[in-house]
Order: C-alpha cells, then sequence, then structure tokens
C-alpha cells in the first residue's frame, strides 16, 4: 500500500480470452483462493448448458475476485443473460433450480474441507449493465472473467475505467475495506457523471 491508501491493482483478470478456454488455463486464481478453482469450471459449464447462447458473461468479482478470499467468503457471480425472468427473485429462483443443483457437490466437498462458502449471483440483462450501477465500481479493478461473448463485459468496464480515470478517481483502502473518492477536485453544487 503506498502513502496514499491505494493498492496498485490491474485493471481486471481474464481467466478466459477465448470462449473454450476453462478458468484453470491462463491467469487464475494463487493460493487459498485456489480452493475454488473446481467450483468456478463447474459454474461455467452449468450456467454454459442452462443459459446456452443467451449467457453473455460470468464473472466473479469480491474476496474471491480481488485473490482475498477465506474459508467463509462467498462467491460473488454476475451473470449477463439476454432472455431472462423480470425481476430479481425469479432470476435468482431460475438459477437455484437449474444451476445450483449441478455444482452442489462441489459445495459439500469444499464444506467438508473447512471452506463453508455459499453462492451469491447477481443476474441482469445487457441493457441493464449498459446504463451502469455502483456494483459495477466492485468489479472494475477485481473482476475475474470467465466468460464473456464478444468482451462485452470487459469493454464496458473498460470505458467505466476510463471514466474513473478522468475524473481522477481513487479506490482509497482502510485495512480490508475500500471505498471510491470519484472526483477529488470535486467543487459543492458541481454535477458530473460516471
Amino acid at each position: 500500500m503506498d502513502n496514499a491508501g491505494m493498492r496498485p491493482r490491474p485493471l481486471m483478470r481474464h481467466c478466459a480470452q477465448r470462449e473454450a478456454m476453462t478458468p484453470l488455463q491462463g491467469e487464475i486464481l494463487t493460493g487459498f483462493a485456489a480452493h475454488f478453482a473446481p467450483l468456478l469450471e463447474a459454474l461455467l459449464s452449468a450456467c454454459q448448458e442452462h443459459y446456452g447462447s443467451d449467457l453473455i458473461t460470468l464473472a466473479v468479482f469480491g474476496s474471491l475476485g480481488r485473490g482475498t478470499a477465506g474459508p467463509e467468503s462467498d462467491v460473488d457471480l454476475l451473470i449477463i443473460c439476454r432472455q431472462l425472468p423480470r425481476g430479481r427473485v425469479p432470476r435468482a429462483d431460475d438459477f437455484c433450480a437449474h444451476v445450483e443443483p449441478t455444482v452442489t457437490p462441489i459445495l459439500r466437498q469444499l464444506t467438508s474441507a473447512g471452506i463453508h462458502t455459499r453462492l451469491s449471483p447477481i443476474i441482469k440483462t445487457p441493457a441493464e449493465i449498459e446504463r451502469g450501477s455502483p456494483l459495477l465500481l466492485d468489479m472494475v479493478e477485481d473482476a475475474l472473467i470467465l466468460h464473456d461473448r464478444e468482451g462485452f463485459f470487459a469493454r464496458r468496464l473498460q470505458r467505466l475505467h476510463q471514466r474513473l480515470t478522468e475524473l481522477g478517481a481513487r479506490r482509497i483502502w482502510r485495512g480490508e475495506r475500500w471505498y471510491w473518492d470519484l472526483k477529488p477536485d470535486y467543487e459543492p453544487g458541481e454535477v458530473f457523471e460516471i
């Protein structure tokens, strides 16, 4: 950490640039987070099977995306698909009914190894991602992208990163927590967009 409390981070990490790659090829989880690799491979396969050609992106964020996951960490997932049910609850129910059962045996294996994790999916359409969300700030530097049809999500994060750079935004770390100073030279009454 430097004097300003900022940690240098890569823009994002890609597990798979091409759809034919698996998460274990290329830059992947290290240290304790490597225990999650079989789960991520199974999730990728289950999402591709269930959502089919509607699956645009599968990304991991949060502590696992940052590489700081521990034995109690959730697996925070962003799933971007076309043709989704309307509303958060129907989307989550669909995921729980069709994707989660496929990876339940791996979740049980992790539990037996002392890793008590659960899946925390956020499921959005491409249009919802394009409209933006504060959630993307949690991913702009730490997304672990497992699947990204035609680079859709990587481009969205790149545009956000570019805008944050234009604003002079900084992610400030306080111990294990962080916040964004979106416009350090902000003047009272000034209006700006991200």
